[in-house]
């Protein structure tokens, strides 16, 4: 893997939703739309974070929904020129240092069965597979891997 990409990451703002939404149609065959986008900005349970490259481009976005003590990450993309450069890795840092200093019990994704690289990246912070979801995915039909990191177990704080 190549150095990483220094990136500044910033809360999503309706400056960034053309970009975001030219990501989602990029790295997602079910792309969520520009106005669905929008909508969370307004959403008191979502947090929406992109990683801005040296130019002030979004080089990559990630969605994280809480409720109660529960979050969820529902989703992580990064600009196909960026990738592999720990883009995706510095996002889910920053929601993983959230769920820490807010006390979350756990945080869960979805992620395809076939993509190893981010399941990997997971593994590394600690998310376990915890089941998988049946036909999850179209286009082309796919099960999801639910992966979850865990809190409350005691031995997480350890991890580096």
């Amino acid at each position: 893997m190549s150095e990483n990409m220094r990136v500044r990451i910033v809360p999503m703002t309706a400056d960034h939703l053309d970009a975001v939404a030219a990501l989602e149609r990029i790295c997602f065959s079910d792309p969520w739309s520009r106005s669905l986008l929008a909508a969370e900005l307004d959403n008191d349970l979502s947090a929406f974070l992109v990683a801005l490259d040296e130019e002030g481009q979004v080089a990559g976005y990630a969605g994280l929904q809480v409720v109660l003590d529960e979050g969820t990450i529902t989703s992580i993309a990064v600009r196909p020129d960026c990738r592999r450069r720990g883009v995706a890795s510095q996002l889910l840092e920053v929601f993983l240092n959230f769920a820490r200093g807010n006390r979350l019990a756990f945080l869960t994704l979805e992620v395809r069965a076939s993509n190893y690289d981010a399941i990997a990246l997971y593994g590394s912070r600690g998310f376990r597979s915890a089941g998988r979801r049946k036909n999850y995915y179209e286009h082309p039909r796919e099960d999801a891997i639910i992966m979850t990191l865990d809190f409350t177990g005691g031995g997480e704080e350890a991890r580096p």
